[in-house]
């Protein structure tokens, strides 16, 4: 598993205006999004009565999401599954196909999960000001008007963190995930990486896809709080 342009097992389409790297990053980004497909094809095509494998993978997977959209949000905030299932799902199936020899993470580009973390952002300010008007940038106010100066600084900076954050979290761990093993493929036969390698599968892949999905129905619920309750 490698970022680097020459191990990689796609070629480098020549995409106006991309770099090699870019240009991978974008199939990388096509093949997640194609795999994700045809997953959800046979599913479909095999839906049975007695589920089999895939059909149980995909409905725990649904539940998982539909219980903390529930959660956090509330019934009316299954509403927002399609976003919060695609990101969720994006992210693992890109984390994922980082562990195979010579493909590469998507994730593992900041251009990438910049581009998921503007799209939340841009959504649920939609969301608020879409149900709320123009009093939803009341919260940028504060609850004491004389500091409304001051909290109008604090809370604009606050609020661009946030997709910069969600950003950089994903980025850092998947890039440095991929790094350490390949360092330790440079250092060790195949014990310790192989090991590291489990870790990442079990642990940090889908903890990072959790932890970019639930803090987009936090953001969510931040937006839409007066209109829907738990």
């Amino acid at each position: 598993m490698s970022s680097d342009v020459e191990f990689s097992v796609l070629p480098a389409l020549n995409l106006p205006g991309l770099t090699s790297h870019q240009a991978l990053v974008v199939e990388y980004t096509w093949l997640s999004m194609a795999i994700i497909v045809v997953l959800l094809a046979i599913a479909i095509i095999s839906l049975k009565t007695v589920p089999g494998t895939l059909q149980n993978i995909f409905e725990m997977v649904v539940t998982f999401i539909e219980g903390y959209i529930t959660e956090i949000v509330g019934k009316k905030g299954l509403r927002y599954f399609p976003l919060v299932a695609t990101i969720f799902t994006f992210i693992l199936v890109a984390n994922y196909i980082g562990l195979i020899p010579g493909f590469m993470s998507p994730t593992a580009s900041i251009n990438t999960t910049a581009g998921m973390a503007i799209v939340v952002f841009v959504f649920y300010q939609y969301l608020g000001v879409s149900q709320k008007g123009i009093k939803y940038f009341k919260h940028f106010l504060g609850p004491i008007p004389v500091m409304a100066p001051l909290m109008i600084v604090m809370e604009t900076i606050s609020e661009l963190a946030r997709p910069v954050a969600l950003s950089v979290r994903l980025f850092a761990n998947i890039y440095g995930g991929e790094m350490i093993i390949k360092i330790l493929f440079g250092l060790f036969a195949i014990g310790v990486p192989v090991i590291w390698m489990a870790w990442d599968s079990l642990i940090t892949i889908p903890i990072q896809a959790f932890i970019f999905s639930l803090l987009t129905m936090v953001y969510v619920a931040g937006a839409v709080a007066a209109d829907e309750g738990h």
